[in-house]
């Protein structure tokens, strides 16, 4: 973990990097074409463009108003709005870098590294350093990740898999049982014990990109998370209402308590000025010796301790030195297939079932023309589905759910049928799956298809509640999407002394190892084994005539549990068969299903009316006619989407989506509109 020789990186010699500014885009500069093209995403009404920034530069956002700011103060006007409901945002469009994430901080954070000439590898571990301080619910170095990673010089797709792993001592009844003499379930609960907790990823995953796709140094990564952790930011509504549904759990643990809550043992509010000394030395130390300093010496041994605390009865884990000296992140053949023979769509391998689940929904609908079931009503928030494309889609979920339950974890320990994920998205067996989706009734639940004989029992969903996403496209047209997770909001409300919480992760295991007939579940806990996940980053390109992959056209990816697979789903077809742009998309009604009888509707979204029981929306009243079990419970995606936009003459931009259900920003080097 020490380095090997790259520049900037610990243990290697900084070279000082050139500061490549990004110009001010005036009217006079700009080409007839980008003008007349631009000129419609904005208001429509008294519209202009201005090269004139507010503040800092390239990096500006486009608040909810339709007016630029500057994020740069926390808890200043560039604080984020609050995270449950829905608060709609303008599309963002950029020359020639973007960077999407959660917070307008963190996203600054990473902005400000492409503007300064560095990679989407650099941007994107500024950004988890500052999602550690302001969204510590959903995210942080005690976690895990998956990133994809587009260079665009070698033309190639690299997975990253930063998922945690179990201890060398975890047995198939970790999570289910104390002890053997002990067969109850650990205390207080699952989540909330040592148990829960698998060895952090993150790190060594940002550490080995940022080795092969890296360029500013190391150090100057850590700097923005560093300046927020000693001068503090104002805690955002979503934060504070986070935190103030976890009281009692976060109260349990000293350092939490400390953080989190005032002296009374309530939850500090929204617009609290909150600093993390602690963090900020975590952050030096990490910035000054790398990686390595994470997972041996006193930071690890932090992470022992807290794991193996038993304070208040809390049964501890078992996890060592040993297996956090022995963790290592992997490269692994991204899932690419083909889409309508337009697209080629990457998505991440076993153990996340993400990119097989979003790969087998789109083999199953591309044997139905979508195109012709676009949304009405189009608005910035995506229009209203139709009820039949929603149906479809409903449908090919069901379908891909199925097999990612049965057949679908580390494959590691576990072979994917046939040893690879071919046989899972192979043309012929998808075709035949798609001839059990009806136009006139829902399915249901669906059955696994038939991959080969297997004695492997059904398994449940994950949960990754605390999760978040970061896309990111630089200067040179390379790419990152990356979800990263701490689990369930908190992880398992065990904080270090180094002031970053653990993960729950484990939880992601079936805690039973086989089902009600013996037969043994594949997301079953092992030793050393990486829990099966639903995180689905995504990047999607054309396809030459030969089916291999031409120029990059898209990112994606959200949070949002084993629903993930669902909101990346329903984000691709909107802009690959529905033509929406990348606010639209983004913001579209959240729907799908995994599955079971429901199906999703997100009545979060000002475009669903669940007055009268839903029996007023089409949408709802619709599918229930088809014999969907509608479920309007408010979803909660964060989806970050960038798309590369052809503007002729060998021209093109960028447009951004962040979720309007959530806190996120797109910011990068804008077309402004005034």
């Amino acid at each position: 973990m020490a380095s090997s020789g790259r520049d900037g990186h610990p243990g290697a010699i900084d070279n000082p990097k050139r500061n490549i500014r990004g110009s001010i885009i005036k009217v006079s500069s700009l080409p007839w074409r980008l003008w007349a093209i631009t000129l419609p995403l904005a208001a429509l009404a008294s519209c202009s463009i201005t090269g004139e920034p507010v503040a800092d530069g390239a990096c500006l956002q486009m608040s909810p108003r339709g007016q630029v700011y500057s994020p740069g103060t926390p808890g200043a006007n560039g604080a984020p709005e609050i995270a449950t409901g829905f608060a709609s945002r303008p599309a963002a469009t950029a020359r020639s870098f973007m960077v999407v994430a959660a917070n307008p901080l963190a996203a600054k954070a990473g902005c400000d590294m492409l503007n300064k000439g560095g990679t989407a590898v650099d941007a994107a571990v500024a950004v988890q350093m500052v999602l550690n301080l302001v969204e510590p619910q959903s995210s942080g170095i005690g976690g895990g990740a998956f990133m994809l990673h587009y260079n665009a010089a070698t033309g190639s797709v690299t997975a990253y898999d930063g998922r945690e792993t179990a201890p060398a001592a975890a047995t198939e009844n970790y999570l289910r049982w104390v002890s053997r003499s002990d067969q109850t379930e650990p205390k207080p609960n699952v989540r909330a014990s040592g148990r829960s907790i698998g060895t952090p990823g993150v790190m060594h995953m940002l550490d080995s990109a940022y080795r092969d796709a890296g360029r500013l140094p190391w150090k100057d990564l850590f700097e923005p998370a560093i300046q927020i952790a000693e001068q503090g930011f104002r805690i955002s509504p979503r934060m504070a209402a986070s935190i103030a549904a976890s009281v009692t759990s976060l109260q349990r643990d000293a350092d939490a308590r400390a953080h989190f809550l005032n002296a009374d043992g309530n939850a500090k509010a929204s617009g609290t000025l909150l600093k993390s000394p602690a963090l900020a030395t975590t952050f030096r130390t990490l910035a000054a010796r790398g990686s390595g300093a994470f997972y041996a010496g006193a930071m690890a041994q932090d992470m022992v301790d807290e794991i193996a605390d038993t304070t208040g009865g809390i049964t501890p884990g078992v996890t060592t030195l040993a297996d956090l000296a022995a963790y290592r992140s992997k490269k692994r053949v991204a899932v690419c297939t083909t889409y309508r023979a337009k697209y080629v769509v990457c998505g991440m391998p076993p153990p996340s079932s993400g990119g097989l689940a979003v790969a087998q929904t789109l083999g199953v609908l591309e044997r139905f023309d979508l195109a012709a079931l676009k949304p009405t009503s189009l608005d910035s928030n995506g229009g209203k589905p139709s009820v039949l494309g929603v149906h479809l889609v409903a449908e090919a979920n069901r379908l891909a759910y199925a097999d990612r339950d049965k057949y679908v974890a580390d494959a590691d320990f576990v072979p994917l049928p046939g040893g690879s994920t071919a046989a899972m998205i192979d043309k012929t067996y998808l075709a035949q799956r798609a001839t059990l989706v009806s136009l006139s009734k829902s399915m249901g639940t669906a059955q696994p298809g038939n991959l080969g004989p297997t004695s492997l029992g059904l398994s449940g969903r994950t949960a990754e509640n605390g999760t978040t996403q970061i896309t990111v496209v630089d200067r040179q047209g390379n790419v990152v999407s990356m979800t990263t997770t701490v689990e369930a909001a908190f992880g398992a409300f065990h904080m270090t002394r180094g002031g970053f919480l653990l993960n729950n992760q484990l939880t992601d295991f079936s805690a039973a190892p086989a089902d009600a007939q013996g037969n043994p579940i594949a997301n079953r806990v092992a030793a050393g084994k990486r829990p099966r996940s639903s995180m689905a980053p995504t990047l999607v390109f054309s396809a030459r005539a030969d089916g291999s992959r031409g120029g990059f056209l898209m990112a994606t990816g959200s949070p949002g549990g084993a629903n993930i697979i669902q909101y990346v789903a329903k984000t691709l077809v909107g802009v690959l068969d529905w033509g929406l742009n990348a606010q639209q998309a983004t913001a579209m009604i959240d729907f799908g299903a995994a599955n079971s009888p429901f199906t999703n509707v997100g009545s979060e979204h000002p475009n669903v009316n669940i007055a009268n029981g839903g029996n007023d929306d089409s949408l709802i009243s619709g599918l229930r006619a088809l014999g969907h079990t509608v479920n309007t419970a408010q979803q909660s995606s964060g989806i970050a989407t960038v798309v590369r936009r052809d503007i002729g003459s060998g021209n093109s931009v960028l447009d951004g989506g962040a979720d309007p259900r959530r806190e996120g920003a797109a910011l990068g080097d804008l077309l402004v509109f005034k």
